[in-house]
């Protein structure tokens, strides 16, 4: 007699068959390449996952079938063997596919080898997935934010219980947690079905190609000892609101949506609320991510600060120190001088000179810091920023040129501080009508933005002494908006 089903709201089991016959089951093997499936075939035949991730060999006590083109081992270590020599000889992927599908697991995949297997595939294509930032704030009055923590405390097994309380009884969720094998965060994958049955049924009744939906699956990362939670963005494109695929594509977003909602309220018990705050940062690159949005002092020291928060061994200068030795920068001036005296005649410096490279390199150095390099792998894509500063109108720079034509006294030359930024902005919003902002934005793309923006004031392309602070990534954020000289990231939810 076949079992029943009824609807329930508990969550997808992690023995539950996909039968292997399912489309789904050969496009995401296929994926991997044939080293990285191997490797992943014997993380199914470890001992600590046979609950969930049992093969042919050990379900089966039929008598072996010789028309069977992959006979069943004889035990577990047997099989192991099998997959072992495998890795030792050379073959195509096709053959470990046709093994697996109509040997070994020809009764079916567990959810659980397919999160295995999608996890495999983010760990090979670290770029695969786009990340958001998100802060865990903590809803309270600014008198109990001084008083109160800020991070609230995370045990895997009670927050998923709490994040599917979150969500509606007609959608189903499978879950699976895995900790990065280099970085210091667990990530949480999350695939989503709309069913009201955590059964067999739910899966038949999902179409062929829906298992490998986008939108059905997402990835949520924790960092240790952070407040920050990184999530994956669906960056396929956004469908027409009509009836057929693209409106199932509109409703898993829905799903997506209702699944990240509850992110906060899992996180959250009486009297201790929290919500999530969008950061400004999304990177394909999870390293960066810990570095500007982890739980290292490198958070707010981005750029040339960072120096101010590196680990600084016996002997090192410490940028605290006020006793400090003479600065090359010190003994590069000296050079220009010297070279300036040997020049004299010529109306500018050549560009291959050798003290003008070190120059540029030694102020790239004083801005950047020990970040932004080609090979550090912490690389940004994209950095989106749009321009809102006051243009100067004819009045103001009327103002600074008196009638002989001399410049006035009053204004310095030079860069202004902070303070005098501040004050005049203050004054400015006295005066009615701002004036004319444009609006301007500006986007640069590349594998790494300000390893190429460190190699353009090397480059003498970028004066680096003029240079805005944001374009040094001190800032920690790949969007914003630069208002009188200062980047604001976009503020919201984040979702």
């Amino acid at each position: 007699m076949a079992s029943l089903s009824i609807p329930t709201t508990s969550a997808l089991p992690s023995d539950q068959l996909v039968p292997s016959t399912h489309p789904a089951v050969t496009k995401i093997l296929y994926r991997l390449s044939r080293p990285s499936l191997l490797s992943l075939v014997l993380d199914w035949l470890d001992e600590r996952n046979q609950e969930n991730i049992g093969p042919y060999v050990l379900q089966s006590d039929d008598e072996d079938d010789d028309e069977d083109l992959y006979p069943p081992c004889s035990s577990l270590p047997a099989l192991r063997e099998v997959y072992t020599e495998l890795q030792a000889r050379k073959g195509t992927k096709r053959d470990v596919v046709d093994r697996i599908v109509e040997g070994d697991w020809r009764d079916g995949i567990s959810l659980y080898q397919f999160a295995m297997a999608d996890m495999q595939y983010l760990y090979d294509h670290p770029a695969s997935q786009k990340w958001t930032a998100l802060k865990v704030v903590r809803l309270s009055s600014d008198s109990e934010e001084k008083t109160l923590p800020s991070i609230p405390r995370f045990h895997p097994a009670t927050f998923l219980r709490n994040l599917q309380k979150g969500i509606l009884p007609d959608v189903k969720a499978h879950y699976n947690v895995d900790r990065h094998s280099t970085l210091p965060l667990l990530i949480l994958r999350v695939f989503i079905i709309e069913s009201p049955y955590n059964t067999s049924l739910a899966l038949h009744s999902t179409k062929k190609h829906a298992l490998l939906d986008s939108t059905k699956t997402f990835y949520v990362a924790f960092p240790d000892a952070s407040p920050y939670l990184y999530v994956s963005l669906d960056t396929s494109p956004t469908p027409t609101p009509a009836p057929g695929p693209s409106s199932v594509k509109s409703d898993n977003k829905s799903l997506r949506k209702l699944m990240l909602e509850g992110i906060p309220k899992a996180f959250s018990k009486p009297r201790e609320r929290y919500k999530l705050a969008s950061t400004s940062l999304s990177s394909r690159n999870l390293l960066e991510l810990v570095e500007k949005r982890g739980g290292g002092r490198t958070n707010a020291a981005g750029g040339g600060w960072g120096v101010y928060a590196e680990e600084k061994k016996k002997g090192e200068d410490n940028p605290l120190n006020l006793q400090l030795p003479t600065p090359e920068s010190s003994i590069m001036d000296l050079d220009d001088e010297k070279a300036e005296k040997e020049n004299v005649g010529m109306k500018r410096k050549r560009d291959e000179d050798e003290n003008v490279v070190k120059r540029r390199k030694l102020v790239a150095k004083g801005r950047f810091g020990n970040s932004a390099k080609v090979d550090d792998g912490k690389g940004i894509e994209r950095l989106d920023v749009r321009l809102e500063d006051l243009f100067p109108s004819g009045e103001a720079m009327d103002d600074e040129v008196v009638e002989a034509g001399e410049v006035d006294k009053t204004k310095k030359k030079g860069r202004r501080s902070t303070i005098s930024l501040e004050l005049d902005r203050t004054e400015d919003e006295d005066i009615p009508g701002d004036g004319w902002r444009p609006d301007i934005r500006v986007t640069f793309h590349g594998q790494h933005i300000f390893a190429g923006m460190r190699g353009l004031v090397e480059a003498g392309v970028i004066d680096g002494e003029k240079m805005p602070g944001w374009m040094t990534g001190e800032e920690g954020v790949s969007v914003g908006v630069v208002r009188d000289g200062r980047i604001r990231g976009y503020k919201g939810s984040g979702l």
